[in-house]
């Protein structure tokens, strides 16, 4: 078994698929109404269900709502990747994924997240913003893969984890297609930073075919959008 082999059966061993991918799947999911909380007992929201209380889901009465976006104002460090378009319909993810018997260490991320490009704002995670626009939103955002996929800089320093999760939700900013040529040079940039492999979203190494699949569904996806809503006949 190879090391790349090695490390995504380990993957699929401790984190179990659904801690891997909870902070994309679960953004925007509708909250049930014991979600969050049992009786008698406080729960803090995870990353996902933060992001699906911003997202118009029903709101936690104990988390205090955050305020709309206003583009008259100046950034806050908490605004910085904050989505300004609240609906979405496709997710697009890749990881970055420690080898063997290795971790990711939280200064190192944080070296790296820089090194690439990447801020730290909202929800606690790093983002790609518009240069020079940051107030449109993030291309896409960066998350821990551990619950509850935010970064503590309280303990970055202690910090390990066995991946980061890079996740797209479009529609963003720019395109389908120039969102993606964007996020993965950066996975692969912080990657080779880290010593990690970058992986699809069933965590498999990601290769030149899925590469080419990936462009072509975004590429589909654009000219989707780009195109006029088809018209009902009128009655006679």
């Amino acid at each position: 078994m190879t090391d790349t082999q090695e490390w995504l059966f380990r993957i699929g061993i401790l984190v179990a698929g659904a801690i891997l991918i909870f902070a994309i799947l679960w953004i925007g999911r509708p909250r049930k109404p014991s979600q969050g909380r049992r009786r008698g007992e406080r729960f803090e929201p995870t990353l996902g269900e933060q992001i699906a209380a911003g997202a118009g889901a029903d709101a936690d009465p104990d988390i205090e709502p955050q305020p709309e976006l206003g583009l008259d104002r100046p950034l806050q460090a908490n605004d910085l990747g904050r989505r300004v378009e609240e609906q979405y319909d496709k997710i697009v993810s890749l990881f970055v994924a420690a080898r063997a018997g290795h971790a990711l260490q939280g200064p190192d991320i944080m070296v790296a997240a820089e090194k690439a490009g990447l801020v730290f704002g909202h929800m606690d995670v790093f983002h790609r913003l518009i240069d020079r626009k940051p107030e449109i939103g993030p291309v896409f955002s960066v998350a821990n893969i551990m619950k509850p996929g935010s970064f503590d800089m309280g303990e970055i320093q202690s910090l390990q984890t066995p991946a980061i999760a890079f996740f797209l939700t479009l529609p963003a900013p720019v395109s389908a297609l120039e969102a993606w040529d964007m996020m993965l040079p950066t996975a692969q940039r912080m990657a080779e930073l880290l010593d990690g492999v970058v992986l699809d979203e069933e965590r498999n190494a990601l290769g030149r075919q899925r590469i080419a699949h990936i462009r072509d569904e975004l590429r589909a996806y654009d000219r989707q959008r780009e195109a006029p809503p088809l018209t009902r006949p009128g009655r006679w």
